[in-house]
């Protein structure tokens, strides 16, 4: 079942972060089917987090999308090269967003070994938000999509990953945060 809007508007940007955590991800890019299970995740807390985009409220024209109204992609270029998928969360002018930093391949696999260049599909070949973003077809030119539409959408396909099964720690790549740096808003599911 596709998820809809609501369930991108809670204030809760923590509690989504870990309850994607099994959820499949698709893309249809040039009519061309791709996704997989959601298995990490990255929460951001708007603007009192130090890590966010957002943090002290800081608005450009970069991050000005984590201002919407939860359900939509913010898409952004890190080191120039790598599209980092973010899902906008809670209600509008409050920058919450959830980062998918792994997916476990299940739907165009021959797709994505064409998107990557590669031969064969491995574990760690949907680990990592700039691998996310390949494996699926994402660019900065999806930043604002809708995560309900027909492009890019969100499903629960009924698999229930128990709390066991569900790694919580730091975030990665955020040392500058300071304290926020140690925040447990990242999850990892091992299914």
């Amino acid at each position: 079942m596709k998820l809809t809007k609501d369930y991108f508007l809670t204030d809760d940007v923590v509690a989504v972060a870990r309850d994607l955590i099994g959820k499949s991800l698709f893309t249809r890019v040039d009519g061309q089917l791709a996704g997989g299970v959601i298995c990490e995740t990255e929460a951001y807390k708007g603007t009192a987090d130090r890590a966010s985009h957002a943090f002290g409220g800081r608005r450009t024209k970069r991050n000005e999308m984590m201002y919407r109204e939860g359900g939509v992609a913010y898409v952004y270029l890190c080191y120039g090269m790598h599209h980092l998928l973010n899902f906008v969360t809670n209600a509008a002018d409050i920058p919450d967003a959830v980062l998918i930093r792994g997916i476990v391949p299940t739907h165009g696999g021959e797709l994505m070994l064409r998107r990557t260049g590669k031969h064969k599909l491995t574990s760690d070949i949907g680990i990592g938000p700039g691998k996310v973003s390949k494996l699926l077809g994402i660019t900065v030119a999806d930043n604002g999509l809708s995560l309900c539409g027909e492009k890019l959408w969100v499903e629960d396909r009924g698999l229930l990953v128990p709390d066991s099964a569900i790694h919580v720690t730091p975030r990665i790549g955020v040392d500058y945060a300071g304290e926020d740096a140690l925040l447990p808003y990242r999850f990892v599911g091992t299914f």
